[in-house]
């Protein structure tokens, strides 16, 4: 019996780990995996669109979820192995497997509050120090495992993520039905993710003074969430050149996402760290060129297609950007790389060798 902590479904808005726990049960379900699971959710029924895989556990509980009701239910019916897919491992638990996503509270700790910084470091000394086996993302993830935690190499796994099948280049009709729905400019540069310090966005408004002085008529487009400490990062657009020339869109439904990668002229994604950076991908596969920075797991995904510049500096940024905008050349042959390199990562290889662990570490309890 394979458990999976499925308390990540319970949330309206899916972003990052959300995003990661559906994507990898709905792989399963179309792999037609055969293994007994288990998904639990901290809800008194399950979401509508529930993959079809196991069967759904729901153990609502107001607080402490994980250490309260996931280990109680631990202890009274433990699966052979527990898969936890962000994170936290419950205080109570059987042989597990924990995906960690990233640290990067480590690399840039001002971009997080003092209370959710201590909390991330020692849920994830705990999660990486109790779990049999640990998923890094990518081998930056991973890197940052050993050298941070300790974690010896044998117990990392990197298993990439996978881009949805949907992250395709939109027809002209949809894309134009979108920027009427949403009001978006005719010609714009897009970023996708949530709104907080390290996503880097106050320097790519800097960055965006450069489209401003060629006379090109983008617009900056950010689409996400609010997350930790966005009112600086707002601010700091506010108090830019381009302040005006910027739209706000929040959260967009992942239906809407591949008319709105593909009606971009560029997708600029210059984040200070990160342990993956699935929005690089999801552009090229819609068939967007894009630039993104050089540090972190982005070179790792990304490769060479795409242009990767110094995020620290907001003028090889906007000089990036000008390049993308205005060579034609340059554009086919970064949108052609993309789209090849986006076909690499797929779901169905996530779920398969994620699967594969959790019956290795299932067997080895036997």
């Amino acid at each position: 019996m394979i458990g999976i902590d499925g308390s990540r479904l319970n949330v309206g808005e899916r972003t990052g780990t959300e995003t990661y726990t559906y994507q990898l049960l709905a792989a399963l379900a179309r792999l037609g995996v055969d293994d007994q699971i288990r998904v639990y959710l901290n809800a008194a029924s399950p979401p509508d669109d529930l993959p079809a895989v196991g069967e759904p556990v729901c153990l609502p509980f107001p607080r402490l979820w994980t250490h309260v009701r996931l280990s109680w239910e631990m202890h009274c019916h433990p699966p052979g192995v527990l898969f936890v897919p962000a994170h936290v491992v419950p205080l109570r638990h059987p042989p597990s497997v924990v995906t960690i996503h990233d640290v990067g509270y480590l690399h840039f700790p001002e971009s997080h509050p003092a209370t959710a910084r201590r909390m991330l470091h020692a849920t994830t000394r705990w999660s990486t120090r109790t779990a049999q086996q640990v998923i890094a993302i990518s081998e930056a993830t991973r890197r940052d495992l050993v050298g941070h935690y300790a974690v010896p190499e044998e117990r990392i796994q990197v298993i990439y993520h996978g881009v949805d099948h949907l992250m395709r280049p939109a027809s002209p009709n949809s894309v134009a039905d979108l920027k009427h729905r949403l009001g978006l400019p005719d010609a714009y540069v897009l970023f996708v993710g949530t709104i907080q310090p390290r996503k880097n966005l106050g320097r790519l408004a800097e960055a965006m003074s450069a489209i401003m002085d060629a006379e090109l008529p983008h617009r900056l487009v950010i689409a996400g969430r609010r997350g930790w400490l966005a009112s600086e990062v707002e601010t700091q657009i506010a108090q830019s050149r381009i302040a005006e020339r910027v739209q706000f869109l929040g959260y967009v439904a992942a239906a809407d996402l591949p008319a709105l990668y593909s009606g971009a002229g560029a997708f600029c994604f210059p984040s200070l760290y990160e342990g993956f950076g699935l929005p690089v991908l999801e552009a090229m596969a819609c068939g967007v060129p894009v630039v993104a920075a050089n540090t972190s797991a982005i070179p790792e995904v990304a490769s060479d297609a795409a242009l990767l510049v110094e995020p620290i500096d907001p003028g090889a940024i906007g000089s990036a950007l000008r390049r993308v905008l205005t060579d034609v050349a340059l554009r086919r042959e970064l949108i052609a790389r993309g789209q090849e390199r986006a076909k690499r990562f797929t779901w169905e290889r996530s779920a398969q060798a994620t699967i594969d662990l959790l019956r290795s570490v299932g067997d080895r309890q036997r």
